[in-house]
């Protein structure tokens, strides 16, 4: 294995989020493990091979006792991996817990009828200060937005030089549809259209005689050159941002010339990247 990330913090803080982002980042996550049942989830975790990354949320929701143990447990985790895990732990202001349980009207797991829930996340704090004690990162997300937050995470728990954007460049004809989940949509459908040229109605955008055609193409040499120059510069913030995929869509009227050339064009330009992918929605490539 690896990576090994263990996340707890305080209900409310922003744990789910905390293992969402290291889930779009390649993890195998799960959540609410007791502290004390890893040692052997990690003796049953080691036989799969395809297992690199691993995230695991511990809360006090399930055999609280249990987190007294936490500094035994985690000596134990470290013989196993010969490795110590990365912990992480979140937490928050009383008031803006108060808060944030008072708008989603969401019960704490700790509250009882004989306990408020001020008493509640008391409680909880003291379950785990023996987790928070041995934490690598502390981060307080009193004032933090979700997305504040997945950034926070990305730049310290990743490796920024081996995270990458997956991007999909996709072309399509809009008698069928725009893609549903296209970031960027550009409309090649004023362009010279090459169905009116009867010799080359039956290519398609991958041939060569379509190739050639457009090379001599003014406007769309000039559009393509557009797309290309305003993905490449904005392509290093998404890069730099916190989102995992993007969806470039270029359509035409049918799907098969104009916006097949224009994709597969882009595509090639865009190679050196090694999570780029290109579909060709209508003629099925």
């Amino acid at each position: 294995m690896q990576k090994m990330i263990i996340i707890s913090g305080l209900s409310g803080s922003g744990k789910s989020i905390a293992l969402q982002t290291l889930e779009d980042e390649g993890f195998f996550c799960i959540d609410n493990l007791p502290i004390t049942f890893i040692p052997r989830f990690l003796e049953e975790i080691q036989q799969k091979n395809n297992i690199r990354k691993l995230a695991i949320g511990v809360d006090a929701r399930s055999f609280p006792e249990d987190l007294a143990e936490a500094e035994a447990i985690l000596s134990l985790i470290e013989q196993k991996l010969a490795v110590r895990p990365s912990i992480l732990f979140l937490e928050t202001s009383d008031e803006i817990l108060v808060k944030r349980y008072s708008h989603t009207r969401r019960r704490h797991p700790l509250t009882t009828s004989q306990m408020t829930l001020i008493e509640a996340i008391t409680n909880e704090r003291e379950l785990l200060s023996p987790l928070r004690a041995q934490a690598d990162i502390i981060i307080d997300t009193s004032h933090l937005n979700v997305h504040e937050l997945r950034a926070i995470l990305t730049n310290q728990l990743l490796d920024k030089s081996q995270k990458k954007l997956s991007i999909s460049i996709v072309s399509f004809g809009y008698r069928n549809g725009i893609p549903l989940d296209a970031d960027f949509v550009f409309d090649a459908r004023m362009l010279t259209n090459p169905h009116w040229v009867a010799s080359l109605r039956e290519y398609t955008g991958l041939d060569q005689e379509i190739i050639d055609f457009f090379a001599t193409t003014d406007d769309i040499q000039a559009f393509y050159q557009d797309i290309e120059n305003f993905i490449l510069k904005w392509l290093p913030a998404f890069k730099q941002g916190t989102r995992s995929y993007l969806t470039i869509a270029i359509g035409c009227t049918g799907g098969k010339h104009r916006s097949v050339y224009l994709a597969q064009r882009l595509f090639e330009r865009l190679q050196e990247d090694d999570h780029v992918l290109v579909k060709h929605r209508e003629i099925n490539v």
